[in-house]
């Protein structure tokens, strides 16, 4: 069945690269239709929204603590993929293990200042 361009095929290759292969037998398919509150766990939606992140293929993303309930390694592997696709992120977190993925921090003081700092490796 076609999905808005992709095929049932390149969507499993999508919940693969985010390790929810399992989905599509738990919810009987792709075509049940649930509420993500209802059925997804934090680190679920949080590695959904990377899966639509990866299916759209922007060239840039704004991601706030998008991978904040899943474990650093898998992060990483998240983050990978994405610069794998070209995509630029702009990632706010609080996890410095983020920072090796980035060329630039910037740190807001909350009152209106900021401090940026080129981190290029």
């Amino acid at each position: 069945m076609q999905k808005k361009g992709k095929t049932d095929d390149d969507i499993r290759l999508l919940l693969k690269y985010v390790r929810l292969e399992y989905i599509e037998e738990r919810e009987k398919g792709f075509d049940s239709v649930n509420e993500w509150k209802d059925v997804l766990s934090g680190g679920e939606k949080q590695r959904i929204a990377m899966a639509r992140l990866f299916y759209h293929r922007p060239l840039f993303g704004i991601l706030d603590e998008c991978t904040s309930a899943v474990s650093m390694d898998f992060e990483a592997e998240l983050y990978t993929r994405a610069k794998e696709l070209d995509i630029t992120l702009f990632t706010v977190t609080h996890r410095s293990s983020l920072f090796k993925f980035h060329d630039f921090k910037i740190c807001l003081d909350g009152e209106g200042g900021y401090e940026a700092e080129d981190i290029k490796q």
